[in-house]
């Protein structure tokens, strides 16, 4: 199988709008899939010449609804739309669709015959917008029945399983056109990796558009080769990663994939969605990831599946970096020298002595910050809505805690020099201060605390606008994240290059 192609999809109302969209994008992509059930209906009428226009190969696709498309006007219609934009084939390849999308139920031998007499190659599809395809090995070889059709199948998953499940499928898969994909934000992989689950092509919106495929997981191609090097990835290629859930957010990948990029590394950092810290573990084993990040809920319970793992992990009991070495996968704690630093570099200070600090949380990241804490003198109150879990933190080093609620304003005020926010809270959210976002919302700030959140999309939370009102010194958590990642980068560098 040659290298995947990356194909946007057009998804505008005019074609105008799609040309200009395609000149926008042109030296990101190898081919379009023009999208008619998106156009306007007047203009359906006109898309015979649009490969002429476009400049590059085109798939010529009128997707139904039940199929995650557009298109409602019966099948008929459909047709005819179809035999339309086939119609009148030039004998310059080229000016005619190199692609028409035929899902696997639908067989007009008409339609059929046009095609493949100009060069038109036939994508027979399946969509499965609900669920996994568990069958993936026995449905390709019953769809590819010609040597002119190119078979494809794209899935909803259900958990990371279903993308791992995929990939053992696809192994066998090596020397043939298939087109693969797990939709959504789970199956992410299979777009970044299409040459690893060993797909033709891999489909993108542009960034302009990307809410009209928003359910099915697209990314922008600029995205997808700027960012994750898609057209360099190749059998050699080492692969890294970031593991969590939801994982709504992360600048993780934009500060690997730029260092590798820099230190000339054939080497990838993905997102992998994982529920549970088994999927995960068990996707980085099959597809033969060297080492990944681990966030938000995992950071705690991924230790069990570590067979080694540093003193730092050891002592904090929150892991936030994991290394294959040899086979042996170990783990690493970089969150508090990364916190630590940041801390530092934002009071100004050198250590934490004669200072009380407000923890907030009780999760993998406030075991790392009450460890940097008590590293740096600093004495502290470990706030939790689970009491018991803040208590088991907090008599490790000797420190307060107290509930996560109003009862504990007056708790957190005598440790009010820092507070540093440590849970999930307030990610993504650009909403007024309330009770769902903000996890101190009951506090009043005085506007002589130095508060920190960890969190860092949105770059001022609710709780960090409202601090910052008060007069408050704030900071998020980019720069934590930016140094922890310089240690897991050396980590990944050094077993890229003694694998």
């Amino acid at each position: 199988m040659a290298k995947p192609l990356i194909c946007l999809c057009l998804t505008g109302k005019t074609l105008d709008e799609d040309l200009k969209i395609i000149e926008q994008y042109k030296q990101y992509i190898d081919l379009v899939e023009l999208r008619v059930d998106f156009l306007d209906e007047d203009e359906r009428l006109k898309i015979r010449d649009f490969p002429t226009k476009a400049g590059f190969p085109c798939i010529l696709t009128i997707r139904r609804v039940i199929d995650g498309g557009q298109y409602a006007d019966g099948e008929a219609a459909r047709t005819t739309l179809f035999a339309r934009g086939l119609a009148f084939a030039n004998e310059d390849y080229s000016k005619n669709f190199a692609y028409v999308d035929f899902e696997e139920d639908f067989h007009i031998p008409s339609l059929q015959d046009a095609a493949l007499a100009y060069g038109t190659k036939i994508i027979r599809s399946y969509h499965n917008m609900k669920e996994p395809v568990k069958n993936i090995a026995e449905r390709l070889k019953k769809m590819s029945t010609s040597k002119f059709e190119i078979p494809k199948i794209a899935f909803m998953p259900h958990s990371l399983r279903d993308v791992t499940d995929l990939y053992i499928a696809m192994k066998d898969f090596k020397n043939s056109d298939q087109i693969i994909c797990a939709m959504g934000p789970i199956g992410l992989p299979t777009r970044i990796l299409a040459e690893r689950f060993n797909s033709f092509l891999t489909y993108t919106s542009p960034a302009e558009l990307i809410d009209n495929l928003r359910d099915i997981g697209h990314v922008d191609p600029k995205t997808l080769d700027t960012l994750y090097h898609f057209h360099k990835i190749d059998d050699f290629t080492k692969l890294f990663g970031i593991t969590g859930w939801p994982l709504k957010y992360t600048s993780s990948p934009k500060i690997h994939n730029e260092g590798f990029a820099k230190t000339n590394q054939n080497a990838v950092y993905i997102p992998f969605k994982a529920e549970s810290a088994d999927d995960a573990f068990d996707f980085a084993e099959n597809l033969g990831i060297k080492g990944f990040s681990v966030t938000i809920p995992h950071k705690e319970n991924i230790i069990k599946d570590l067979k080694l793992v540093d003193r730092k992990v050891e002592l904090i009991g929150a892991c936030n970096t994991v290394i294959n070495k040899h086979g042996i996968w170990t783990g690493y704690n970089t969150d508090c020298d990364g916190f630590a630093r940041a801390l530092l570099e934002f009071t100004g200070l050198q250590d934490l002595k004669k200072l009380k600090i407000s923890i907030i949380g009780a999760g993998g990241a406030a075991k790392a910050v009450a460890y940097a804490v008590k590293s740096l003198g600093g004495k502290a109150c470990v706030f939790n809505r689970t009491l018991s879990k803040a208590r088991d933190i907090a008599e490790k080093y000797g420190f307060d805690y107290e509930f996560l609620s109003l009862s504990g304003v007056t708790k957190m005020s005598r440790y009010n020099d820092i507070i540093v926010q440590t849970t999930s809270i307030g990610m993504g959210s650009k909403d007024k201060s309330n009770e769902r976002n903000d996890p101190i919302w009951f506090y009043e700030f005085a506007g002589t605390e130095m508060v920190y959140d960890i969190v860092y999309e949105p770059e001022e939370t609710p709780m960090l606008v409202r601090a910052k009102k008060a007069g408050c010194r704030i900071h998020n958590g980019f720069t934590m994240l930016k140094y922890q990642g310089e240690e897991q980068f050396k980590l990944f560098t050094e077993v890229y290059k003694n694998d």
